[in-house]
């Protein structure tokens, strides 16, 4: 499967789209607090998604080769929960540590991104891998232009976790996306600089790495559901996801709203360039 270049209308398109998954994540954000169940976080997001925002739930019914069919309208995975987890029944209490996972189809367009939230009152050690992630994220963003190669991002990445004690989980990756859910380029969050497919205005995907406060590996969940992804150790993961465009100069984030977290100082300011056809 080849890399597809998004033209302008289209990149309009995955703006609406990627913006209305950044006001679902907004829309949630004061109903997780302990006590709420993530069922109860899925049933608001998806009455939303659907009943205001016009959107249908990419990840209801989702199911690539050899998996189930997903059963829920986004992914809450909570502690040492990777990526994928369920909803269910178990409240949220104080202290854990949650990523929601939102995906929406609007007009045949993906809008994709995941936010960390914690639980009332966390541990230092909690909130510092959440921070650090969310950082981590953001220097891959800030690598994206034309010229720049995927590789370039993993290591921007991979180093900045390292630094900071933690290690990346390598058997999920980022994606390009529009369309369809998947597409390519799929996109590492470690590397080598200068390797993979070389960044050109028009490719659209998203920077999602996962990052642990333990070893790197993981298994299957214990619920044994075909999705649920966790830490081998049982320690604490953390992910956040944007998607970005890549521009004439340099990067659109596609996924931005208006309770998206402060982008960190460290990110150069820009303008938002639009992408030409």
């Amino acid at each position: 499967m080849s890399i597809t270049y998004k033209n302008a209308e289209e990149i309009e398109h995955l703006r609406v789209a990627g913006r209305l998954a950044g006001e679902l994540l907004d829309y949630l954000t004061p109903f997780v607090k302990p006590g709420v169940t993530t069922n109860e976080i899925n049933q608001l997001a998806h009455d939303y998604m659907v009943e205001v925002q016009g959107t249908v739930p990419a990840t209801l019914g989702y199911g690539p080769p050899n998996y189930p069919p997903y059963p829920k309208s986004l992914c809450t995975s909570v502690n040492h929960q990777v990526c994928h987890g369920i909803p269910n029944d178990k409240p949220l209490k104080k202290g854990d540590i949650v990523n929601l996972d939102v995906t929406g189809i609007k007009d045949g367009w993906h809008g994709d991104s995941s936010r960390m939230f914690l639980v009332g009152e966390c541990s230092i050690a909690a909130k510092r891998l959440c921070q650090v992630t969310y950082e981590a994220m953001w220097q891959g963003i800030m690598r994206v232009k034309p010229g720049v190669r995927l590789g370039d991002i993993g290591f921007a990445i991979q180093t900045f976790a390292e630094k900071h004690g933690y290690s990346v989980v390598r058997e999920f990756c980022g994606h390009g996306i529009g369309r369809k859910f998947h597409e390519e380029p799929q996109v590492m969050h470690y590397g080598r600089p200068g390797t993979m497919e070389e960044l050109k205005p028009g490719m659209v995907f998203t920077i999602e790495p996962m990052i642990n406060i333990g070893k790197r590996d993981i298994k299957d969940g214990a619920e044994k559901d075909g999705w649920s992804i966790v830490t081998r150790d049982h320690s604490l993961s953390a992910q956040w996801e944007h998607m970005v465009a890549v521009t004439e100069t340099g990067y659109e984030v596609l996924t931005l709203s208006a309770g998206s977290p402060p982008i960190p100082d460290f990110v150069p300011q820009h303008q938002p360039a639009q992408v030409n056809a």
